[in-house]
C-alpha cells in the first residue's frame, strides 16, 4: 500500500530545499511520484538540495516566500495536488531569537496561508503538516509528551510551532472535519505531525549539532559544545519521513467505512526514537567521534538564551493506530549519519549515497514487518 499509493501521485512539498525536505523530495521521486515544490532559496552553505541533483527532477520547483499568498494559492492550483507535504518553516531556536516576527510569520501565518489556500481551493486532498516536538508546553519534566498535551513554548521558535498547531487544529475543526459540515463538500483530510531531534548526512544548517561538528572536524578544529547535558529524542532523518509518508498514504486511501473511523487519522501523532535514543548532546558527540575521530570541548555558556533541557516524545498513538515503530537505534542512526558525511567528503555521489541509505532503511523496516514498508 505505502510503495505504490505515491506513484503517479501529484505531491506538493514546501520547504522542498531543506533538510528534511530534500530527503522527503528524493523517496518520493523513488516511489514514482510526481513532485512539486515550493520554499525560498537555500541559504549558501545548505547545499543539499543542490548536492542531490533534485530541481531537475522535480515537475516544479517554485521558489517563492509563504507570505506571498497569491503565489502559494496559484502554485497549488497549478500542481493540483493529490497529497500536501508542508515542511517549510524558520526551523531553528536560536536564530528565532534574532527574528521573531519573521519566525512568527513563516511558521504561524504560512501555516494559515497553506491551509486556507487548500480550503479556497475546495478539491479532495491529504495534508500532512509537519511541526517539531518543541511545540509542547516544556515542564522540563522527565515523562514524554503526548499529543494531547498542552501547546506551548518559552522561545519564540517553540511558542510559533505550538501556535501553528493550533492553527491547524482549528482549520480541520472548522473545515476540514471529515464531511461533517456538507457530504458534498471536497474531502481535505489534514493531519499534523511531531519529530524528535532529526539528524543524518546532508544537514549543513548552523546551530544544530551534527553540522556544527563536521564543521569543525573538517577545518581540524576542536568541537565547542554549548549545552553537553542537554537530552534530546536524537533520530535519524528517514524515521519522521516514513511516518509521514505512511500518515499521508492512509489519508490518502481509507474511506468512509474504515475502522478506526478516518477522523482518527485527522489529527496529530508523534514520531520520536526508541527512548533508549533520549541521549546528552554530550553523548551524541562521543559516539559521533567513534566512525571520525577528533575532539570536543565544553562550551557552556551560564548567560546563553534559554534551550531546553529534557524533551522527550511518547509515540504510543503511532505504534498502535499506524503500527509505526523507529527502525534504527541510537548508534545505527549514528553510524549512518557518519557514513554519508565520511563517503561525501571521499567524493562519492551524494545522491548515490543518500538512495543507497534509503533502500536499506526500508529493508530494515521489511524485516521489522511494519506494515509501510510491506510491498504485498
Amino acid at each position: 500500500m505505502y510503495l505504490s499509493f505515491y506513484k503517479n501521485k501529484k505531491v506538493f512539498v514546501t520547504g522542498h530545499t531543506g533538510f528534511k525536505g530534500s530527503w522527503l523530495t528524493q523517496w518520493l521521486l523513488m516511489l514514482g511520484a510526481e513532485v512539486y515544490g515550493y520554499a525560498l532559496d537555500p541559504q549558501p552553505h545548505e547545499v543539499l538540495f543542490d548536492q542531490l541533483g533534485l530541481s531537475g527532477q522535480c515537475a516544479s520547483d517554485t521558489r517563492a516566500d509563504l507570505a506571498d499568498r497569491a503565489a502559494l494559492s496559484a502554485a497549488i492550483d497549478a500542481a493540483n495536488p493529490d497529497v500536501i507535504f508542508h515542511l517549510a518553516a524558520q526551523p531553528l531556536v536560536r536564530l528565532s531569537y534574532d527574528i521573531p516576527i519573521e519566525t512568527f510569520a513563516t511558521n504561524v501565518m504560512g501555516t494559515a496561508h497553506l491551509l486556507d489556500a487548500a480550503r479556497l481551493r475546495n478539491k479532495d486532498c491529504a495534508i500532512v503538516c509537519i511541526t517539531t516536538d518543541k511545540c509542547y508546553e516544556n515542564r522540563e519534566w522527565l515523562h514524554a509528551y503526548r499529543e494531547e498535551d498542552a501547546m506551548g513554548g518559552h522561545d519564540p521558535y517553540s511558542a510559533s510551532k505550538g501556535a501553528a498547531e493550533l492553527v491547524i487544529s482549528s482549520f480541520r475543526n472548522s473545515y476540514f472535519a471529515h464531511r461533517q459540515h456538507n457530504s458534498a463538500a471536497a474531502d481535505i483530510r489534514v493531519a499534523s505531525v511531531r519529530a524528535g531531534n532529526v539528524i543524518g548526512g546532508g544537514d549543513w544548517a548552523k546551530d544544530r549539532i551534527v553540522p556544527d561538528c563536521i564543521r569543525a572536524l573538517r577545518e581540524q578544529q576542536i568541537i565547542p559544545v554549548r549545552n553537553k547535558i542537554a537530552t534530546r529524542p536524537w533520530q535519524h532523518v528517514l524515521e519522521p519521513l516514513s511516518g509521514y509518508l505512511w500518515i499521508g498514504a492512509l489519508l490518502g486511501t481509507l474511506n468512509d467505512t474504515s475502522n478506526p473511523p478516518i477522523d482518527h487519522f485527522c489529527s496529530a501523532f508523534n514520531f520520536g526514537p526508541a527512548l533508549t535514543s533520549n541521549r546528552t548532546v554530550a553523548e551524541l558527540v562521543q559516539e559521533l567521534l567513534k566512525h571520525t575521530g577528533g575532539e570536543w570541548r565544553d562550551a557552556s555558556d551560564p548567560h546563553a538564551l534559554h534551550e531546553a533541557s529534557k524533551l522527550n516524545l511518547a509515540t504510543d498513538k503511532a505504534f498502535h493506530l499506524l503500527g509505526w515503530q523507529p527502525v534504527w537505534n541510537f548508534s545505527t542512526t549514528i553510524h549512518h549519519t557518519a557514513e554519508w558525511y565520511l563517503e561525501e567528503q571521499r567524493g562519492n555521489v551524494p545522491s548515490e549515497i543518500t538512495i543507497k541509505q534509503i533502500l536499506a532503511y526500508q529493508q530494515a523496516a521489511q524485516q521489522l514487518g511494519l506494515p509501510w514498508a510491506n510491498q504485498a
